[in-house]
């Protein structure tokens, strides 16, 4: 396939509108052009087009609609990334506090504490170069006063990623008690469901942190369904289409959120985007089939 001519801006609205999308104000599109690359947006208007081929766009299909769902998408993100701070932070102090309370602070370069050892020295050397580029004044400190040494678990695993956590989390072994003590805290009743449900968490945090679209993305990593989850959770069996869009992933950060610190503000947060946003169509990213009736988002 032969590589395209760049187009300018003019050139770039002048193809919208050809291939059928209204544009209100050429003057404002040329400006959010300016800013937001063309390509970046036609993750918003893909399915405002009825001829995928030709790239036809709708009836009725507007350029300020899209620039609508970009900047909803972008608010959606901002309070997701709360959401994570919240998980990933809960679960840095829980397996700093109870790993090293029972096996001491260098716990994590144990290898009789994981299942997969192969799996244990990747993880490990992840771990290990994450606190070596850290610019974090007290990992810069340790270095420099002891650089021989192995700082203690709540040295490094405060610079480890929400990634690195996951997978060290889930490769400790299925019969420690701290492994279901921190499943148990952070409000499930099996690690296999925090395990799966930090893995889908941990993609959704590297969809937010590169800044790209959640808006109408099917969910590469999908979490389980929890068995009697203690705290409120969905009643309802949920659809095929919903489990692989963001909403499901979104519930389950929800969940853990709630369980962790049950005065947060996510779910307000989320309800009053909806809210303000009352033309976005939001079963885009699954939020349908009478979600709002649900336990957990009431």
């Amino acid at each position: 396939m032969p590589n395209k001519e760049s187009r300018s801006i003019d050139e770039q609205i002048a193809l919208l509108k050809s291939r059928g999308m209204i544009i209100r104000d050429e003057a404002a599109a040329f400006k959010q052009l300016q800013h937001i690359s063309y390509y970046r947006l036609k993750g918003y208007w893909w399915d405002m087009q009825f001829d995928r081929v030709n790239h036809t766009f709708a009836p009725g299909s507007y350029f300020e609609d899209t620039i609508d769902r970009y900047n909803f998408d972008r608010q959606l993100r901002l309070i997701l990334f709360d959401a994570i701070e919240i998980i990933e932070i809960a679960l840095r102090t829980k397996m700093i506090y109870h790993l090293s309370q029972t096996y001491g602070g260098l716990w994590y370069k144990n290898d009789n504490l994981v299942e997969k050892k192969e799996t244990f020295t990747k993880q490990l050397d992840e771990l290990q170069n994450e606190f070596n580029r850290s610019g974090e004044i007290f990992a810069k400190d340790f270095r420099n006063r002891h650089p021989k040494a192995n700082p203690d678990a709540w040295i490094i695993f405060e610079v480890a990623t929400m990634g690195t956590l996951s997978k060290i989390y889930k490769n400790l072994k299925h019969q420690l008690p701290q492994k279901s003590i921190i499943a148990n805290e952070m409000g499930l009743n099996f690690h296999s469901e925090l395990s799966s449900w930090l893995e889908s968490i941990s993609y959704m945090r590297n969809i937010i942190a590169h800044h790209s679209r959640i808006w109408s993305r099917n969910m590469v990593k999908r979490p389980t369904s929890p068995l009697n989850p203690p705290h409120q959770w969905l009643q309802y069996s949920i659809t095929e289409v919903q489990a692989k869009k963001p909403f499901y992933v979104i519930t389950t950060m929800l969940y853990l959120c709630n369980a962790i610190d049950p005065n947060n503000h996510i779910k307000s947060k989320l309800l009053q985007l909806f809210n303000d946003n009352p033309t976005i169509p939001i079963y885009k990213i699954g939020f349908f089939n009478n979600w709002q009736h649900e336990p957990i988002w009431k």
